[in-house]
């Protein structure tokens, strides 16, 4: 960590944090263009590049002490050495203590100069994790260097931090980097941007101190608290980064708050026709959503609704609700769904309902092609009343006469950026379309407070009546034909059944080849039973009639991918079997599961797993077995997956944190709230410069 203080720093400079990382010491074009992979521009983001993780090179540990599990540093002599052919090349190296205790290094990838490097008799200073082998501990390419006879040991004096890295930019040179930037670090008073005031009154330590331990953590700081993000350092950290989050999020709201919107009608004579045309009646819930939606788009500004609701609890009838209103006053309605099985789910409920109101539903998708297309885009110029389709919606051609209404489902499937772009289609003058997002995916309320703090959040906390609790149980794979009895079984009763296949690796053809196998595997099985096949890589009208046919009930098992996870209605369909349900996360689980139990028969979901199973996978099943409530299987999978993958964070503009996680540290987002609030309404310029530090470029979405 020596360094001796650039030759920048004479010069009279403001902010250092400013500064190109080009004008450190040592850092050529090349670097530069390396650590803009990493979004690391300036001197600044050098100091919020924060460690994931730490190895403690401080102490060594004996051999007799080691454990699986444990990542520590030896020292130990070679006592043997052998290469092996056999499978694989291998390289196993022998060390001892001289008291009986010795450690296998093993090494996979390795050349002629590196086997040579070894030879018994020298002293090696290893580090790595500890593994149980098939005869005793091993270390698996750990990092190692040659100790000379008499030399003395020099250990670390710090914790090592691990940094997010690119290809190219070893952990040396990177820390190396940051030493330098850290240098530059100002004084308490001028590297913080909340106020003094605020910082007493909320008890927040010294951000000098916290960014300077995070980086360099003594010989003697708790280990288990730093590798859990509970020190107080991190937690000073997180808590700043939770306020930006909040603040842009808060800013993005009120930037579009300021515009105008159309003021829609509340429950005109149109919508009081489609309710009475309905051949159910709405939930207690569903009606009081609809009336938070009204009042909202009445005003003269414009909504930003989030609906989330269970799976099956009628989100799609208070989006009706309303496209009436605004169909009613003039203006278009745009509904976006993540995948154009869930969009054609939207479109034939829409049709059903509407067209013999004699509304119009307009059809737009990506697959779309030709004269089709161009026709449906004319409609849409021209004024068709409803829309419906995929992210085809957002793309240039595309152009709407008065949209007043854009309804975003699976909100979390799409990124802030996607949703305003679809926002922007509707740009009319000075005003701006009402925005309703709707999820079957229940958010847990700390998730909410933060990651949806542009939004109002509505809840529809009722199932319809008449719906039946699916009971889940799990099963072996090795029980599989234990399984397809209970299948044939179920069917003979004149019971429908879902057989989902799933697959880890992100690929619609390994998915649909996987679903090929099993659907050939129960077509031999259940010889007097019609087995369908539905996956991603067929076309639209292939999948449509297959879904019309196990509507129909001319199909008694549908094989299919993860596509029907949403949007798939069929009440007779009592019984689904999850295969490789250990790769699955919670809320896609539960999301499955909800096919089944839509109609009044007693319904069961098996979770087929390939044992043995982790914890991970445990943990999830048995929540699954326990519970059918979306919110708590969602403050689950909160806790179990942290919010990144709860909210699918892979798209930009989305909430992805440094330091910060929502479960973790709930207990800071009150005082989050309460400090964020007064910036953004007393010290603006700083909340500004708090924003642009944490979120850099994505800061365009603050502003949006």
């Amino acid at each position: 960590m020596a360094a001796t203080k650039p030759q920048l720093m004479t010069e009279t400079m403001a902010d250092p944090g400013k500064l190109p990382v080009s004008r450190l010491s040592g850092v050529g074009p090349a670097l530069v263009e390396t650590l803009a992979r990493l979004g690391l521009h300036t001197v600044q983001d050098l100091w919020f590049h924060l460690p994931l993780r730490y190895e403690d090179r401080t102490h060594l540990l004996s051999l007799s002490d080691l454990r699986p599990g444990m990542r520590v540093q030896v020292i130990g002599t070679v006592e043997a050495v052998e290469k092996t052919q056999r499978y694989r090349p291998q390289l196993k190296v022998a060390i001892g203590d001289g008291v009986m205790q010795t450690l296998l290094l093993r090494f996979f990838h390795f050349n002629r100069a590196q086997a040579e490097q070894f030879r018994v008799g020298i002293r090696l200073l290893c580090f790595g994790e500890v593994r149980q082998g098939s005869s005793g501990l091993e270390m698996v390419h750990p990092q190692y260097r040659r100790l000379d006879e008499t030399a003395e040991v020099v250990l670390d004096e710090c914790l090592t931090p691990v940094y997010p890295t690119t290809e190219g930019l070893g952990q040396k040179r990177l820390a190396g980097v940051i030493a330098k930037a850290l240098l530059l670090l100002p004084a308490e008073a001028e590297l913080e941007l909340i106020p003094p005031s605020l910082c007493a009154e909320h008890g927040l330590t010294s951000l000098h101190e916290a960014l300077l331990y995070v980086h360099r953590p003594p010989a003697d700081a708790r280990v288990d608290q730093l590798m859990q993000g509970r020190h107080p350092a991190q937690q000073r950290l997180a808590f700043e980064e939770l306020l930006t989050q909040h603040m842009s999020l808060k800013r993005l709201r009120a930037a579009v708050r300021e515009r105008r919107a159309p003021v829609l009608g509340k429950q005109g004579k149109l919508q009081k026709r489609w309710l009475t045309s309905l051949p159910f009646k709405l939930t207690a819930a569903q009606q009081r959503v609809i009336k938070e939606v009204a009042a909202d788009t009445s005003q003269p500004c414009p909504m930003l609704r989030l609906v989330q609701g269970d799976v099956g609890s009628g989100k799609t009838a208070v989006a009706c609700a309303a496209a009436m209103s605004a169909v009613e006053a003039g203006y278009q309605v745009a509904l976006m769904a993540p995948t154009e099985l869930l969009a054609e789910q939207h479109l034939r409920n829409f049709r059903h309902w509407l067209e013999p109101l004699g509304i119009a539903v307009e059809w737009l998708a990506g697959k779309q092609q030709g004269k089709a297309r161009q026709k449906a885009m004319e409609r849409v110029a021209e004024g068709a009343p409803i829309v419906i389709g995929t992210h085809a919606l957002m793309q240039e051609g595309v152009a709407f006469s008065r949209l007043g209404l854009v309804i975003v489902d699976e909100q979390h499937r799409f990124g802030v950026q996607q949703r305003l772009a679809l926002r922007d289609k509707g740009l009319e003058g000075e005003l701006v379309p009402h925005q309703l997002v709707l999820t079957a995916t229940p958010i847990p309320r700390t998730l909410a407070m933060s990651a949806y703090a542009d939004l109002d959040v509505s809840a529809i906390d009722e199932l319809p009546p008449g719906r039946t609790p699916v009971q889940t149980i799990a099963i072996s794979n090795a029980r599989r034909a234990e399984v397809v009895e209970r299948i044939h079984a179920a069917c003979m009763e004149g019971r429908q059944v879902y057989w989902v296949c799933t697959l880890i690796e992100e690929s619609e053809q390994l998915r649909a080849q996987a679903a090929e196998a099993a659907h050939t595997e129960l077509t031999h099985a259940l010889t007097d039973c019609k087995v369908g096949l539905i996956h991603g890589r067929m076309k639209p009208k292939e999948k449509q009639v297959v879904m019309d046919a196990f509507k129909a009930g001319e199909l008694a098992v549908l094989v299919a991918t993860t596509v029907i996870e949403v949007g798939v209605d069929v009440p007779n369909a009592s019984l689904m079997v999850i295969e490789n349900s250990e790769r699955l996360g919670l809320a896609q689980l539960h999301q499955l599961r909800g096919r089944v139990g839509r109609g009044a028969v007693a319904s069961n979901c098996v979770l087929l797993y390939q044992p043995p199973l982790g914890q991970l996978a445990r943990e999830r099943l048995q929540v699954m077995r326990e519970t059918n409530d979306g919110f708590r299987i969602a403050e689950k999978d909160l806790e179990l997956r942290g919010p990144g993958e709860v909210l699918g964070t892979r798209q930009t503009g989305q909430l992805s944190f440094r330091m910060a996680d929502l479960s973790r540290d709930a207990h800071l987002l009150p005082a989050v709230q309460h400090v964020g609030e007064q910036m953004l309404a007393q010290h603006a310029e700083r909340a500004g410069r708090l924003i642009e530090r944490w979120i850099g470029g994505a800061s365009r979405y603050a502003n949006a």
